[in-house]
């Protein structure tokens, strides 16, 4: 016999490390499967302890996906009354805004190895230059 969650039960497991979601009121426990998902952490952070049937089948995954689901099923989601029930609208808009962006410099971190290996890279070459050019 499967397990049976409230909608209450699995809005509680909403953080990376206790990460449940409910797909076609299946539930799944995907922490483990949160720090692999090809599609970013942050999608399935923003889907933790929600509906997420809309957002998965928008996506298009594939058959390996559907099936890599499923062996993190854990139980299904009943509702004590109608008016309890995870919000769909509580998925994560995955369209883009093209007009309400703001673009974001890429992060590195500086090495300070850069410099010497110009510095000596110069002496290198005046060093060359000097040797071929006056000899």
């Amino acid at each position: 016999m499967s397990a049976t969650y409230t909608p209450k039960e699995i809005a509680r497991h909403n953080h990376e490390k206790d990460l449940w979601i409910v797909y076609k009121d299946g539930v799944y426990d995907i922490t483990k499967f949160y720090n692999e998902h090809p599609g970013g952490e942050e999608v399935l952070l923003n889907l933790a302890g929600k509906d997420a049937t809309t957002c998965f089948d928008e996506i298009g995954h594939t058959t390996e996906a559907i099936q890599l689901r499923e062996t993190y099923k854990i139980g299904t989601m009943v509702a004590s009354s109608p008016e309890e029930t995870l919000s769909s609208t509580a998925v994560q808009d995955t369209t883009i805004n093209d007009d309400n962006w703001e673009y974001e410099p890429p992060k590195y971190e500086s090495s300070g190895y850069l410099p010497v290996f110009a510095a000596a890279a110069i002496v290198v070459y005046a060093y060359l230059f000097y040797y071929f050019w006056y000899s």
